[in-house]
């Protein structure tokens, strides 16, 4: 009986402490999220970029494709790269090719590039990153004017299905070396 009497408080101030570190952990991770800003960016580090690394930041930026971050505390911690097209392209030569079109195109009517913003890639250096760039984006392209639909290009590997199952995307098609997911913009 006294053995327990002598434990019992030491339990009880072991789970304080412990609920205590939680709860600034899980408060160090919320701030993080609410001061994170979505930025568009010049350039990234491709060798960073574990979906396709091989695509320089010269594709990246041509013919009116894009490149998003997550900045926080001056850092980027999550990176996103789209190509604005009218089709939804099944390889990273459709993506180009398309791409390129809609840009063509957008010349010689109001600028607004292709109807379908199409990511293909993204990747996060901090836990949380992915759901949050998809989360901004997801915003950012239901304010615009002339997008009106958000689909993935992502390579055939269970982690992007389970990835983008888990953020609310619908499965539309598997081809032949990629996967196309459809976040619906309403």
């Amino acid at each position: 009986m006294k053995l327990e009497k002598k434990f019992k408080p030491r339990i009880k101030a072991r789970i304080r402490k412990n609920k205590q570190e939680i709860s600034k952990k899980i408060d160090s991770f919320f701030d993080w999220i609410k001061g994170a800003e979505l930025v568009e960016l010049n350039k990234c580090n491709t060798d960073e970029d574990p979906v396709r690394p091989e695509l320089d930041n010269i594709f990246r930026r041509s013919y009116g494709r894009k490149i998003y971050g997550v900045k926080y505390g001056g850092e980027i911690h999550a990176v996103m790269c789209f190509a604005y097209t009218n089709k939804i392209p099944t390889s990273v030569i459709e993506l180009d090719k398309f791409s390129h079109d809609a840009f063509l195109l957008s010349a010689q009517r109001d600028q607004n590039v292709g109807q379908i913003a199409i990511a293909y890639t993204v990747w996060s250096k901090k836990k949380g990153g992915g759901k949050l760039i998809v989360k901004e984006v997801f915003k950012k392209i239901k304010k615009s004017n002339h997008l009106n639909r958000l689909v993935t290009l992502s390579p055939l590997t269970e982690m992007a299905f389970k990835f983008h199952s888990k953020n609310g995307a619908k499965l539309l098609q598997v081809n032949e070396t990629t996967q196309n997911f459809e976040y619906k913009v309403i």
